[in-house]
């Protein structure tokens, strides 16, 4: 994994003002030097910039970027982040069609795989990624990025010059641009927020390549457009076909994930995702002749304040203990105390450049920075959920028909601290509503397909489309901010094609939660893991850590400089902070509970201040 990070302008000849643009260049590739630190380069030519900073996972030596090759007196520029699977595959094709490769990394693939192919190679790519090509020769930039969106690519248009970055602080360090926000800025962190609006990058101006598509910039104009879209298909394999088809398709993916030049982790929690992941990874190295390091995350105090309910019913650790009685592992247990949690909510906002999860974010940057001490890439469980119907809204009534963001359902929740001045200026149900339509809108589904049926369509693509991205979103900042590569298995396009179109009484077969995948990976797992009931990604339920959001929030409250008095209502945050918090009701996915909502409002005041936001 890597940052990369450019400008392009048709109207600008960069060479002119020889000191300005390679320092423009340095900047912004030094404002994400986290995402690597091996390597570093910049190319700079009449019309374009583009910079690169390096985490070396394959070709340790070669490899260096940005890479450029020549065809006549043309140049062919790439800089990229990310990881190809098939590389291999496509580079025996591109050898027959007689290309020669210096390296032996993937980036060289992707950029002989375009001279040869165009733009059509983004349909040849199995990985996550985000790139951009510069091709000379038609004077055109390019900016594509993975079907499901696992790497970020940013970028704004200022005049006639396009600037983009692996992560908005890359943009900001251009001197075109700057954060600013208007009021679709705070209806996206009031409303829809953790998540974001797809392709909406939240800063007034700035967006995101959308997942699966490619933005083109040419002197003519910019432009965005699909190269990859779901498709809904019938579905005629038995049950026992799609559960060995899925296995199938899980064993080639991790398989697939484990190509590295450098140790692969992976993330173990002791729910069957990771467990799943983790089991196949262990075999293939195993076979290898390789022990696989695993990881598992949970909190100081949580062995006496863990507090059960129906979104989390058990804790993890029984079942990784479980999980390394079965498998040769090498594992390690990382824990997290409430000051160091507290502490790092700002950190997390930094490292995302906006409010996110909270302590989510915050305790998974911790573990993340933890990892890194011992691998450079892991293996995750991320996905699963979102793809195999594992979350509560996929089966209850009242989440499943909730006329909205089943992971939003409650408005109220979000409004409680609000001033009435800020409710009736956001107009946050109008504009939560309006992304939902649209989303609606979109959702590929059978002409024969209605009620039931078209609620499923529809719950399977709302939470590809967004939750699934905000938890992309954070896995990838989190872990590059250490120059972690996180890889994520499950989001293999060939998984959520082929899974999209499965019946829901396959997926729910027996009226449990993810009994297809149970099904597939049987032969991994004894029976008390492989129907454990879902428990997400662990928080905190410590009333120390309460307590230190609680104090830090009333600091703000007596702090008239605070800026995040623009929108509340220090009563109603009085009256808050003295309520007794209900783990069980999140406002935001399964986590995001009554301390959250404090910890979020702490982060929203630490935004506005450190990008001065007005």
């Amino acid at each position: 994994m890597c940052g990369i990070a450019g400008f392009c302008s048709f109207k600008a000849d960069f060479l002119q003002e020889p000191g300005r643009w390679p320092r423009a260049l340095v900047r912004m590739r030094t404002a994400i030097a986290h995402r690597g630190h091996d390597q570093t380069g910049e190319y700079l030519q009449h019309n374009v910039g583009l910079a690169h900073t390096r985490l070396s996972i394959r070709d340790l030596r070669g490899g260096a970027q940005p890479m450029l090759r020549r065809r006549g007196e043309s140049d062919y520029g790439i800089v990229y982040n990310g990881e190809i699977y098939n590389a291999d595959e496509l580079k025996q094709e591109l050898l027959r069609r007689g290309y020669h490769f210096e390296t032996t990394c993937d980036t060289e693939v992707i950029l002989c795989g375009y001279m040869e192919y165009g733009m059509e190679i983004a349909k040849k790519l199995n990985g996550i990624f985000a790139f951009a090509i510069w091709d000379e020769k038609r004077n055109t930039l390019f900016l594509c990025r993975d079907r499901l969106g696992v790497k970020p690519l940013f970028y704004a248009v200022k005049g006639d010059t396009l600037v983009f970055g692996s992560e908005p602080k890359a943009l900001f360090a251009h001197p075109l641009v700057h954060p600013e926000a208007d009021l679709d800025s705070f209806r996206e962190i009031f409303g829809l927020g953790p998540a974001r609006t797809p392709g909406c990058g939240v800063f007034r101006g700035l967006r995101e390549v959308r997942p699966g598509c490619i933005v083109e910039y040419s002197r003519k104009n910019v432009q965005e457009y699909s190269y990859w879209t779901l498709e809904a298909k019938p579905h005629t394999d038995s049950y026992a076909r799609t559960v060995e088809t899925v296995s199938w398709l899980l064993h080639d993916a991790i398989q697939r994930q484990l190509v590295s030049d450098v140790p692969v982790c992976s993330f173990l929690s002791g729910g069957i995702d990771s467990t799943v992941v983790t089991a196949i990874a262990c075999r293939q190295l195993q076979s290898e002749g390789q022990t696989l390091n695993t990881f598992s995350f949970d909190f100081t105090h949580n062995d006496t304040c863990f507090q059960s309910n129906a979104f989390q019913p058990t804790r993890d650790r029984p079942y990784v203990d479980l999980v390394l009685g079965l498998y040769p592992l090498h594992h390690t247990y990382l824990e997290c105390d409430e000051t160091t949690l507290a502490d790092l909510l700002e950190d997390a906002v930094r490292i995302k450049d906006l409010p996110g999860m909270t302590d989510v974010d915050a305790s998974l940057y911790y573990f993340c920075g933890l990892v890194k001490q011992h691998n450079k890439v892991a293996l995750t469980g991320e996905c699963a959920d979102e793809i195999f119907g594992g979350y509560p809204w996929f089966y209850r009534e009242d989440l499943f028909y909730a006329d909205g963001f089943p992971w939003s359902a409650d408005l109220s929740a979000r409004t409680a601290l609000l001033s009435d001045e800020a409710i009736r200026i956001l107009q946050l149900e109008d504009y939560m509503n309006e992304q939902y339509r649209d989303t609606l809108a979109r959702v590929p589904a059978l002409p024969e397909e209605h009620g039931d049926a078209l609620r499923r369509r529809e719950m399977g693509f709302l939470n590809l489309r967004w939750f699934m991205q905000t938890l992309l979103d954070r896995m990838d900042r989190t872990s590059m901010a250490w120059g972690l590569e996180a890889r994520v298995p499950f989001a293999d396009h060939r998984i959520v094609e082929y899974v999209y179109n499965v019946p829901w009484e396959m997926k729910y077969e027996k009226g449990m939660e993810k009994k297809l995948l149970r099904d597939a990976c049987k032969d991994l797992l004894p029976p008390q893991l492989l129907y454990r009931k879902k428990s997400p990604y662990p928080k905190t339920y410590s009333p120390v850590y309460e307590a230190l959001l609680a104090k830090r929030f009333r600091q703000i409250l007596e702090d008239p400089q605070a800026p995040v008095h623009r929108f509340l209502d220090r009563k109603k945050a009085e009256r808050f902070l003295e309520q007794p918090k209900d783990y069980g009701k999140p406002w935001f996915g399964q986590l995001m509970a009554g301390p959250q909502m404090i910890a979020y409002f702490l982060q929203i005041n630490y935004w506005m201040k450190q990008y001065n936001i007005t």
